[in-house]
């Protein structure tokens, strides 16, 4: 299992953050799954309203994390799935979102919770979806990282 070994992170006092979740539409049992899982962790936070948006793939993750960075979100999350299929596809489209989300991130100083699954079979990607059966939750883990790292920059400022 992928998560073996994951922190527990513990985060307080983040009901004022301003979040924003970016989800593709892509495979949309799995991203329920996962827009689900996010918004949970975020009323877990005591974050109450925070923006959902809709992005037609993976792709356009980037673009939209960048656009909700610059608009004054304290921290963004990137949801989506890409499955492996018989061509590069698949390669070019993981390379493209981690690098777009990564740059995003460390040129805006707003942290992106990557909630991006890139996985060989829909049955992996379905077991870290947060869905009944499921034995990871990556959408609540992709919030409970973004907003974990707003507390530790607070932290220092």
């Amino acid at each position: 299992m992928s998560g073996k070994g994951a922190p527990e992170l513990t985060v307080r006092n983040c009901g004022d953050l301003r979040v924003a979740v970016i989800a593709a539409q892509w495979h949309e049992k799995i991203m329920d799954g996962l827009v689900d899982g996010a918004l949970r962790a975020l009323g877990d936070l005591g974050i109450d309203d925070p923006a959902l948006v809709r992005v037609p793939g993976s792709f356009e993750l980037p673009v939209a994390a960048r656009a909700l960075a610059a608009r004054g979100y304290d921290a963004v999350v990137a949801l989506g799935v890409v499955i492996r299929g018989g061509t590069p596809h698949f390669d070019y489209v993981c390379q493209g979102v981690t690098q777009g989300l990564t740059q995003v991130s460390v040129d805006t100083g707003v942290p992106v919770g990557f909630g991006v699954l890139t996985c060989d079979t829909e049955e992996q990607a379905l077991d870290r979806a947060g869905l009944p059966g499921s034995h990871e939750d990556k959408g609540h883990e992709a919030v409970t990282a973004a907003v974990a790292t707003v507390a530790a920059l607070r932290a220092v400022a």
